[in-house]
Parts: C-alpha cells; sequence; structure tokens
C-alpha cells in the first residue's frame, strides 16, 4: 500500500511538472520588427449593437488623430465576401479589432470593447502604446 501511494504521489508530481514545463519556453520570444506599414483593421458583422459602432468610430477617429495617412484604417465586415477572405487571411473567426505591422499582428479586441463606450480616450491610448513601437 505505501509503495502505491508513493507511485501515485510521483505520477502527480511529474504530470505537474511536464504541465508546467509546456507553457513556458525561453525560446518562445516574440521580436518586434519595425515596418513602415501599419494597418488596423476593425471586423464586424452586418447586425452590429452601439458598443459595436463605438469601437469602430473610436479605433478610427485614433487613428486618423494620431497618425493621419501613416497608419491605415480598415472595417470589414464579416457577412460580405471581401470581409470573408480578409478575415481568413488574417485568421480572424469573429469581431475584432487588430493592428498588423508585417508578421505581428496585436489583437485588442477586448480592451476596444471594454473602453469604447464608457472611456473611449483610454483605447485611443492603448492603440497609440501599441502602434508607436511598430513605426
Amino acid at each position: 500500500m505505501k509503495t502505491l501511494k508513493v507511485l501515485f504521489f510521483a505520477l502527480v508530481v511529474l504530470s505537474m511538472n511536464t504541465s508546467c514545463n509546456a507553457q513556458t519556453n525561453e525560446n518562445d520570444k516574440t521580436k518586434v520588427l519595425k515596418v513602415d506599414k501599419v494597418e488596423v483593421y476593425y471586423f464586424h458583422y452586418t447586425r452590429r449593437c452601439a458598443t459595436c459602432n463605438s469601437v469602430e468610430s473610436v479605433s478610427k477617429e485614433a487613428v486618423n488623430e494620431f497618425y493621419g495617412g501613416k497608419v491605415s484604417f480598415a472595417g470589414y465586415n464579416l457577412d460580405e465576401e471581401a470581409g470573408k477572405s480578409k478575415g481568413e487571411e488574417l485568421g480572424v473567426s469573429g469581431q475584432s479589432l487588430l493592428i498588423v505591422s508585417g508578421n505581428t499582428k496585436i489583437n485588442i479586441t477586448n480592451e476596444g470593447f471594454m473602453n469604447a463606450r464608457s472611456n473611449p480616450d483610454k483605447l485611443k491610448q492603448i492603440i497609440k502604446e501599441k502602434i508607436d513601437p511598430l513605426l
């Protein structure tokens, strides 16, 4: 019985060690390369709520306010063919707010929906903080 307990304990420790090691990998470091072209994409569906509309308008306003023509903004309807194909290209499966520069893709959808209506200035600052290192 004692051997069984020791064996069970060793199995638990081993499984915990493997699962924790699987989550952290020193070799998987994200590098941000500076690329001249930065694009902001907002993906949505045809039926939209007030928050969905705010995410798009605040994001577009922030991009124009901070970067003028240096950073582009595009909205895509996932119910339309152009939106579906662009969404597939970027790996988007639902409503999303993305900042894309080369191979770097930054998803700020959660921040967009949390702040667009209640704190639009905070969303604008988040967009600026994410785009500035890419330029």
